[in-house]
């Protein structure tokens, strides 16, 4: 293996550009994703009581909605309801997990792609395997990019519903003497722009796979034509 010097020329190349681009976006996707914590909130007011008590159950990633039970404050029973034994609906951890984790992977080969890139740029153009190794891996991704962030966007979905004014109905004590209101919601903004840079990576990776391909031994010319192109004669035909 040769010794690693310094080349950043494939950084202003659409090869090594591109590749910041994807590295940058990766970061954006899984902690937009990773780092959310929200909270759902619903107003209940006792029978012969006129005062409204707040419940509260906190979520965030992997979005574990059945282990997010309603609190009070203070911790008490209010309407003479333990509140604690009850939870929001879904569990939707495989998808964000599924997400996350795959973005985090993206995020490491980027680093190490652009290591081989502005590190070893003779290994990398010189070599017929590693060029085709990152043709694979970049179509690869592109086509995980997609699987990924379209379950992702469903989960999402499923998780605005599940903590949204129709967890009121959901909840047994609403439906009985206690009158209960839907309070507010955390806003899911960053979960949106999870998605939108879900989407962005699929498209960075799979127009990166042409550039890509245009490294292997794929795209390049076959011996005969290269022999051609330098001049060489064709031998001459029979009498």
């Amino acid at each position: 293996m040769s010794s690693f010097q310094l080349n950043i020329n494939p950084l202003k190349e659409p090869l090594g550009f591109i590749k910041v681009l994807e590295w940058i976006a990766s970061i954006f996707a899984f902690a937009t994703c990773g780092g959310f914590n929200g909270k759902t909130e619903i107003q209940v007011s006792c029978p012969k009581v006129t005062e409204n008590k707040t419940i509260t159950a906190a979520f965030g990633y992997p979005f574990r909605l059945n282990e997010a039970s309603f609190q009070t404050h203070p911790y008490v029973n209010v309407c003479d309801v333990n509140w604690k034994s009850y939870v929001l609906i879904g569990d939707y951890s495989s998808s964000a997990q599924f997400y996350v984790t795959f973005a985090v992977f993206v995020f490491l080969y980027c680093i190490a792609a652009l290591l081989l890139y502005v590190g070893y740029t003779s290994l990398y153009r010189d070599s017929q395997k590693l060029p085709m190794i990152d043709f694979v891996v970049t179509l690869v991704a592109a086509f995980l990019w997609l699987v990924s962030t379209s379950a992702w966007a469903k989960a999402l979905t499923d998780i605005k519903v599940a903590t949204g004014q129709g967890i009121v109905k959901e909840l047994e004590p609403c439906n009985q003497e206690v009158v209960c209101y839907f309070g507010s919601v955390t806003s899911m903004g960053s979960l949106n722009v999870s998605v939108i840079f879900g989407f962005l990576n699929m498209i960075l990776w799979g127009g990166n796979a042409w550039f890509v391909y245009k490294e292997t031994s794929l795209h390049s010319p076959s011996n005969t034509s290269a022999s051609h192109s330098q001049g060489g004669i064709p031998p001459p035909s029979g009498i």
